[in-house]
């Protein structure tokens, strides 16, 4: 019996995955490659949507794809390539636009926050179609579920209703995928500001836990972490946010409960608290950073196995394309 298809990809726009990417995607992604027909890409076709340098998205489109093979994700159990590698997601995305009407497009609430911060009249018209480019990318592997955590359910909204116009339109050809809510990971904030989500995008260097960090200043990081008045290591989100943040990371990393946690520190104060949550982050990241800086020493082996991955995904990808220009009408090539 065939495995069901899963499609999820991760953008190229920092020089390291932090804490978050970390444990609320990648870590689970491995996982779901024993039981799903895994299909995972470095979506730097996303990464363009706002300026950027070029150099430095070809080395960070390497980073990624290092990081997803150095945590774990096997070319022999699942398939991870570059997104601009398949060219069939551009030309998906062209043809789901022009299903797609402007009001519809305008609800996304993604480019609401996003043209927000540079100005919507600044905001790329690339940043606008995000979402059906999405909708392409899972649209063209047939994917039946998607991770997604409460962020993107709209945007898969959008690609089922994309995919079910085009099947009521030319005739069946979409799978419609249905959501795989990723495993609930309690909310990771800011080191520094722990009323705050823990983002590339706004907070400080500090506050952020970098998978590919030396141990040294991940542990500077986690000891002056912000902590909370009084000494007692317990959970509460109102009082003290600080304490809270770090146990949830530990726990998370560890696998050992909240409560286990806060009756192994009962009375011992923040510092050997601290200290072991330090150890965690080490432990859990230095043998990920090891294999990507090994990854990335060589590069020929890196580009190959990205080959392998994108050939595995353009040959699922030809063929839902050679379907989609039947279906549309386009003449087909002599």
């Amino acid at each position: 019996m065939a495995r069901p298809r899963v499609l999820s990809g991760i953008q190229p726009t920092a020089d390291s995955f932090h804490l978050g990417n970390y444990l609320g995607a990648v870590r689970q992604w491995v996982t779901m490659q024993e039981t799903y027909d895994a299909f995972y890409c470095v979506v730097d076709l996303h990464a363009i949507t706002v300026p950027h340098d070029p150099a430095e998205l070809r080395r960070r489109s390497r980073v990624a794809a290092a990081q997803l093979l150095a945590a774990g994700l096997d070319p022999e159990r699942c398939t991870v390539f570059v997104q601009s590698h398949v060219p069939e997601h551009a030309e998906l995305a062209w043809v789901l636009n022009c299903l797609t009407g402007m009001g519809e497009a305008g609800r996304m609430t993604q480019f609401k926050d996003k043209s927000a911060k540079q100005g919507e009249s600044a905001a790329s018209v690339g940043l606008f179609t995000y979402p059906i480019l999405q909708a392409a990318d899972i649209l063209l592997y047939q994917a039946d579920r998607v991770p997604v955590g409460a962020d993107q359910k709209q945007h898969l909204e959008l690609t089922r209703d994309l995919g079910q116009r085009f099947n009521h339109r030319f005739g069946e050809t979409f799978t419609l995928p249905q959501p795989h809510i990723l495993k609930e990971v309690e909310k990771i904030t800011d080191l520094q500001d722990p009323t705050a989500k823990m983002s590339k995008s706004s907070s400080s260097p500090q506050g952020i836990l970098d998978v590919l960090e030396a141990p040294g200043t991940l542990r500077k990081k986690v000891m002056r972490a912000v902590t909370d008045t009084g000494t007692d290591v317990l959970a509460d989100d109102d009082n003290k946010p600080g304490v809270t943040n770090l146990l949830r990371i530990q726990s998370a990393l560890t696998g050992t409960p909240i409560p286990e946690l806060e009756a192994r520190y009962a009375g011992q104060g923040y510092g050997t608290f601290k200290k072991d949550v330090a150890e965690a982050v080490v432990e859990a990241f230095s043998p990920i950073r090891e294999r990507t800086e090994k990854l990335l020493a060589n590069e020929a082996e890196l580009d190959r196995l990205l080959a392998i991955g994108a050939e595995r995904a353009g040959a699922v990808a030809r063929g839902t394309m050679a379907t989609v220009r039947d279906r549309i009408g386009f003449l087909p090539r002599a």
